[in-house]
Parts: C-alpha cells; sequence; structure tokens
C-alpha cells in the first residue's frame, strides 16, 4: 500500500477558497481505480501535536494500492483541472510518499 501525507498551504487568507475547490474534487478522486482513502484534515491543536502547519494549511492524506495508482491519479483529467483552478490560491505543498514497511 501507498500512503500519501501532502501538505497544502494555501496564499494568506486563502485556506477555505481552496479548501472548497479541494473538497469538490474529492468524490472524483475517490472512484479512481486504487483509492483506498483520500480526504482533506486540518490541524487540531491537540497537545501532543508537535507539528504547527499554520492557519492557511491542511493536510491531505491519502493511500492507495499501488504506485501505479497514484500515478494514474496525478493524471486523471479531475487532477489537472483542480491543479490549474488551485495555482493561484496555493502558496507551497510538500507531498511525502510513503510504503507499508
Amino acid at each position: 500500500m501507498i500512503h500519501v501525507i501532502a501538505v497544502l498551504t494555501a496564499q494568506p487568507g486563502k485556506r477555505d477558497e481552496l479548501l472548497a475547490l479541494f473538497r469538490n474534487v474529492v468524490p472524483k478522486v475517490r472512484e479512481e481505480a486504487g483509492c483506498i482513502a483520500y480526504r482533506p484534515t486540518i490541524p487540531t491543536g491537540h497537545e501532543i501535536a508537535n507539528a504547527d502547519f499554520g492557519p492557511d494549511a491542511f493536510v491531505v492524506v491519502e493511500a492507495w494500492e499501488s504506485r501505479e495508482a497514484l500515478s494514474a491519479h496525478s493524471r486523471a483529467p479531475h487532477m489537472v483541472e483542480y491543479g490549474a483552478r488551485a495555482r493561484p490560491l496555493v502558496a507551497g505543498r510538500t507531498i511525502h510518499v510513503l510504503e507499508d514497511a
């Protein structure tokens, strides 16, 4: 299984707008072959947390059956369209791709 942790940072004050665009594409992604999990999350502020992503960031938690499924996801037409629409709202992103040990 492939896991992805993607930290998306919006332009200042634009997180809600970027999240709205992201949430619109989630149902299409969940229908993709090999998608096990795909959801946006935001920090809880829990006392054991040691990562402060900031007020403009959210974290996408993903799970895929294979590397091939993840690769196909990045080329899916709805993701290409999302990327083009989201680009002006994104200040930065960090993507971690992991596999089971």
